[in-house]
């Protein structure tokens, strides 16, 4: 019976795969330093401090996948694990009713439909979500984004139940970087996770990290502090931060870097009631 199950979820994931996943190109342009991303197998990591715009660019990103084709969006679905419990389904519904052509009560319920929440409270409970997730990408062709949010709200917590032993410490997160990888490249989907700031950067701590050009386009307070596992597979890196000059009507600035073509771009934006605007 257990050989019937897996031969049945293998046909499911087969089908899956040659129906195939929805391109993610047009998903935001103004947010990539390379034209065409993100595309599937992309690790797009947003780092910043709180009250940078992560989570509302978050909203955006996903207003724009569950927005029908009819009406400008791209009409995917989308898995929003939340690790942060700041997940805020009323700022997404209002997003949402700004954006509709038709903003009715059934057009609101369509588009939700095709959001799936999940909420993690440790490392380990993150880890074994990640596992039994995977026969729900087989078996929804349409689901094409992957959110995580946030993957360094553990870390502290983590480090303090590891003890002297750094294995012991990212032994959680090695393990969730890995299987996320898996299920990005097999799945093809493409993930999107974000990152507090919690260290300072150090006088050489980005070098191995940024190649000599990235280093002096980005001029960022960047310090890595998360496993290998995870900065290795990272394709795109955002970093978030807030304009101090009030005169200026855009009240935040990212940095986008593709680190595998060493790619960079700037970019403001502002936040309303109606979400993010470039």
């Amino acid at each position: 019976m257990g050989d019937a199950f897996r031969r049945a979820e293998s046909g499911t994931q087969l089908l899956a795969r040659l129906e195939g996943r929805s391109s993610l190109k047009n998903l935001e342009p103004y947010l990539f330093a390379e034209e065409g991303s993100p595309v599937h197998g992309d690790v797009i990591e947003f780092h910043g401090p709180e009250g940078t715009g992560k989570t509302e660019m978050l909203y955006h990103l996903i207003a724009r996948c569950l927005i029908p084709k009819s009406g400008g969006g791209l009409e995917v679905e989308v898995m929003f694990i939340d690790t942060d419990y700041h997940f805020d389904m009323l700022r997404l519904v209002t997003i949402l009713e700004h954006r509709l052509a038709q903003r009715t009560e059934e057009m609101i319920k369509q588009c939700l439909g095709r959001l799936f929440l999940v909420n993690c409270n440790s490392s380990t409970q993150l880890l074994l979500t990640l596992y039994s997730l995977e026969n729900m990408f087989c078996t929804h062709p349409s689901l094409c984004l992957l959110i995580l949010d946030s993957v360094s709200a553990f870390y502290w917590i983590d480090r303090s139940n590891g003890g002297e032993s750094l294995n012991l410490q990212e032994m959680n997160l090695k393990k969730c970087a890995n299987f996320l990888e898996k299920l990005v490249r097999e799945h093809h989907l493409a993930l999107f996770a974000t990152t507090q700031t919690l260290m300072q950067k150090s006088t050489n701590s980005a070098e191995s990290f940024f190649p000599l050009k990235l280093q002096h386009e980005t001029d960022t307070d960047y310090r890595p502090y998360l496993c290998k596992s995870w900065q290795q597979m990272v394709t795109h890196r955002v970093f978030f931060s807030k304009q101090c000059n009030s005169g200026n009507s855009k009240g935040f600035t990212v940095i986008s870097c593709h680190l595998k073509r060493n790619h960079v771009v700037k970019r403001s934006f502002s936040v309303a009631e109606c979400g993010v605007q470039f």
